[in-house]
């Protein structure tokens, strides 16, 4: 991952604020830097998809390029789905049973698994690399082993919402749920890091 630099996190704030577009004149105005310097730092910017290139203002000369942030430049900057997240479940347990917010989460896994059209109709011994692709780019860091028992399984050395499953451990169905039904098979989680352990092991029936 590239880093940003103290100026360039600077320039970034500037068009949060300035969401219609910016010219690189106008940005070194109001920096009081070179046009030279920001361009160069906006050609880096561009380069890594923090900003694009938005419109083309109309001069008596060449047109005046206005660069806008992206959605990648406005996720560089703090959120805290987390804080919300912990809020809006607390507040659901305060009104339903721990046994319905098993269900609850087990409904939203199974739920995401729907919009995986992609698995459809293949095999398993497909569909189980394709899930592993698509749980590393939500961000789990899963690989598909063999456990010290010799069966097959997978591995997550990272949970996406950690803190929250430690806390709530209702959210763990919401993974079984997503890889029993992107799988079609029944799977066991033997192994959890909420609860302690290292790393979190789904073992696939017939697998």
């Amino acid at each position: 991952m590239n880093k940003i630099s103290q100026r360039q996190h600077e320039i970034l704030e500037h068009f949060l604020a300035q969401k219609q577009g910016l010219s690189i004149e106008e940005l070194a105005d109001a920096l009081g830097i070179s046009r030279t310097a920001v361009q160069q730092h906006f050609i880096t910017l561009e380069n890594d998809g923090y900003i694009e290139k938005n419109t083309f203002d109309k001069t008596a000369g060449r047109p005046l390029a206005r660069y806008a942030i992206t959605d990648k430049g406005i996720n560089h900057f703090p959120k805290h789905y987390a804080f919300l997240a912990d809020l809006m479940f607390e507040n659901l347990l305060e009104t339903i049973s721990s046994e319905d917010g098993e269900i609850y989460m087990t409904k939203l896994g199974g739920k995401l698994a729907g919009k995986l059209h992609q698995f459809a109709g293949k095999p398993l011994n497909e569909r189980v690399p394709m899930l592993v692709e698509t749980m590393n780019e939500l961000g789990f860091i899963v690989q598909e082993t063999q456990n010290l028992e010799g069966k097959k399984c997978l591995q997550a050395c990272n949970c996406i919402y950690h803190d929250l499953a430690q806390k709530y451990p209702q959210i763990c169905q919401f993974d079984l749920a997503l890889i029993n039904t992107t799988l079609g098979e029944s799977v066991e989680l033997t192994r959890n890091m909420a609860k302690g352990d290292t790393l979190c092991e789904f073992i696939i029936s017939n697998y």
